[in-house]
């Protein structure tokens, strides 16, 4: 028998374009990543999975599927509907992938990339199931104690349900009896996340649940399914918080090659001082100096790059001997067209920003930065937020992440 370094362990990635609850949603970016590049991020991260496919119908889906590390297979119209089912896609993944000389495929897996919190220990999880324990397939759950309700069906002594008008009944529990939670049966909520299957298996049976199916459990914390706007927000709100204790959540030197600033709120607190004559004032932060002297130091190409007209801006720019593009409207085009001109490829930069017109340039970078007290939207949309809020250190704070040590 094939030993689990023997076996070969197909990640099938679903990731159709025609989505309409949320457009484009598998190009949403969650923590300033794509969900689909989340996906093979993690995939690509775990110890059992040899290879990665992400199936799609989309062009833009499939550019950010090969940026992130996955092998794309294009899937035909008769199955990128929205009646197509996942296990048509896995098993036309799965035959695209054999007949351009990957080898027969050992063992499947299912990846929904909409489910964003989706962490490499729980694709090892599934996979071990079946590769290293011998189950036919195997999915992520989550415990689950709540009482499940559903209107106008309950057990009776005829067959017919009854009708609506009788409200509701339990589904997992008596309503006349209501044990503790420690006294009912543990039950288990399917994530929706990952499945693994035995492929031989999985292409007899037709789909995911067959033969012995073992449950992998996973963090409650992290079940979340993008479906509609309301999921995206909530999963951008949350990625502060859950994405922090992630390898490689914090940029290093070898991730970017530019550092591009936001000045008003970044720099400052987002306060002005007007005197007498109208002048306006700000208060910046000598570690921030100390910081941007630091980065300039470790030869990173630095840029200030702001909508304000006040000339403080260039000021400041000057004594940190940063340049500077200030009084910009489209701040996005400006910067796309700074890397052209400087030769750096955009996901190789990082930009801190704390307000939504920083919004654009976030989609068009690596590694968009939030500070501490930036806008909810902007925080939900970066990759990575500091813990000092602009004006009080926050560029100081990113240099120590990039140059990994505390400076002083």
């Amino acid at each position: 028998m094939p030993t689990s370094a023997d076996r070969r362990v197909l990640a099938v990635i679903p990731a159709r374009g025609g989505s309409k609850g949320v457009p484009a949603k598998n190009l949403a970016a969650v923590g300033g990543v794509p969900l689909v590049a989340r996906a093979v991020r993690e995939c690509r991260a775990s110890r059992l999975v040899t290879d990665v496919v992400v199936s799609t119908d989309d062009s833009g889906i499939a550019a950010a599927a090969r940026g992130a590390g996955a092998e794309v297979v294009q899937r035909p119209p008769a199955i990128a509907g929205d009646t197509a089912t996942s296990e048509a896609a896995v098993i036309h993944a799965m035959d695209a992938y054999e007949a351009l000389g990957g080898g027969p495929v050992d063992v499947v897996l299912l990846v929904q990339c909409t489910s964003p919190f989706l962490v490499r220990e729980d694709i090892d999880g599934v996979a071990a199931a079946v590769v290293e324990k011998g189950a036919d397939s195997a999915l992520t759950v989550a415990p689950f104690h709540g009482f499940v309700w559903r209107e106008g069906e309950q057990e009776s002594d005829v067959t017919a349900p009854i009708p609506a008008a009788a409200g509701g009944s339990g589904v997992n529990h008596d309503k006349a009896y209501r044990p503790r939670r420690q006294d009912r049966p543990q039950d288990f909520l399917e994530t929706g996340a990952a499945y693994a299957m035995d492929a031989r298996g999985f292409r007899e049976a037709g789909h995911r649940f067959f033969g012995r199916t073992e449950l992998v459990r996973t963090d409650a914390a992290r079940v979340l399914e993008v479906d509609d706007p309301h999921d995206l927000a909530r999963a951008r709100a949350l990625a502060p918080l859950l994405d922090a204790d992630r390898p490689g959540s914090l940029p290093t030197r070898e991730d970017i090659d530019a550092v591009v600033l936001d000045f008003d709120g970044t720099q400052t607190d987002d306060r002005v001082l007007i005197d007498s004559e109208g002048r306006e004032l700000v208060a910046v932060h000598r570690g921030d100096g100390l910081g941007i002297a630091a980065l300039r130091r470790a030869e990173l190409a630095l840029l200030i790059l702001s909508t304000e007209k006040n000339p403080v801006v260039a000021a400041r720019a000057r004594k940190l001997q940063v340049p500077v593009l200030h009084g910009i409207d489209r701040k996005d085009l400006a910067l796309k067209q700074w890397c052209e001109e400087q030769g750096i490829a955009p996901e190789r930069v990082l930009y801190v920003g704390n307000d939504v017109n920083d919004l654009p340039c976030f989609g068009l970078v690596g590694w968009p930065v939030a500070v501490a007290g930036a806008h909810d939207v902007v925080r939900g949309a970066a990759r990575a937020v500091t813990s000092t809020p602009g004006g009080d250190g926050a560029i100081r704070e990113i240099a120590s992440w990039i140059l990994g040590k505390e400076l002083s």
